[in-house]
């Protein structure tokens, strides 16, 4: 972890109404760092990421982005700062086509001159892209979504991207091309990587650094190594 995070939390606690669901968690991702936030259904990953992105407004703690205070700043400021986030369920435009997905997520550019470098550059990452940009969103296969999806994100070249559960719906061979495609966003393009999942096998190989929620609660930060051992991977479970 460099000295400085390029996002960090501390102390947030969020949920929805009354009713709290995650609490007293302290984050940290650094520059170009893919940081895996594993755990069950109802662990509060979900509900974590959306309070770290502004999506809802943390009850309690702080959370600073390139040494700026962020907290509870609208999504949209975010995304002009330089966060992206995929939320699950690909978050496309599923009556549009693909390259019309593509240029809407290109609205936070601040020079749309960029706009073809940009769709270039997407295109180079996700070829299938390429071949069916003029094909309807929805028609594409789930893992071409997800991709889509990435995409679009990447049109306005975050510095950090976080991704809820990109492996959801997906077959197994779908889910190894997605997971290779996040590595390859991170080391291409020095992406930084938050990334929550529940499918440890195909996400824990491209991880950096893991962090475990359960009921709420961080109970693990660190090393990827000691949970690719079953036995204590399941005493975090």
């Amino acid at each position: 972890m460099s000295a400085q995070p390029l996002l960090a939390a501390a102390g947030i606690a969020a949920g929805y109404g009354k009713k709290e669901i995650v609490r007293g968690i302290d984050l940290a991702v650094a520059e170009r760092e893919v940081l895996l936030v594993l755990g069950h259904n109802g662990a509060g990953k979900t509900t974590l990421m959306r309070a770290l992105f502004g999506l809802i407004a943390p009850s309690a703690g702080r959370v600073t982005f390139a040494a700026r205070d962020i907290t509870g700043r609208r999504p949209a400021e975010n995304v002009a700062q330089g966060l992206a986030f995929i939320p699950q369920g690909h978050g496309i435009f599923p009556t549009l086509s693909v390259r019309d997905n593509l240029e809407l997520g290109a609205f936070a550019l601040p020079d749309r001159f960029q706009l073809g470098a940009r769709l270039d550059t997407v295109f180079a990452l996700f070829p299938i892209l390429a071949e069916r940009q003029r094909q309807i969103g929805g028609t594409l296969s789930g893992g071409q979504q997800q991709m889509l999806a990435i995409g679009m994100a990447l049109m306005h070249a975050p510095r950090l991207m976080i991704l809820d559960e990109p492996s959801l719906g997906l077959a197994p061979n779908l889910v190894d091309k997605v997971m290779q495609a996040i590595r390859t966003v991170n080391q291409r393009f020095g992406t930084t990587i938050l990334m929550v999942e529940q499918n440890v096998r195909y996400s824990l190989p491209i991880a950096d650094r893991v962090a475990v929620l359960k009921t709420g609660l961080k109970i693990y930060d660190g090393p990827p190594d000691p949970l690719h051992d079953h036995v204590e991977l399941m005493k975090l479970f």
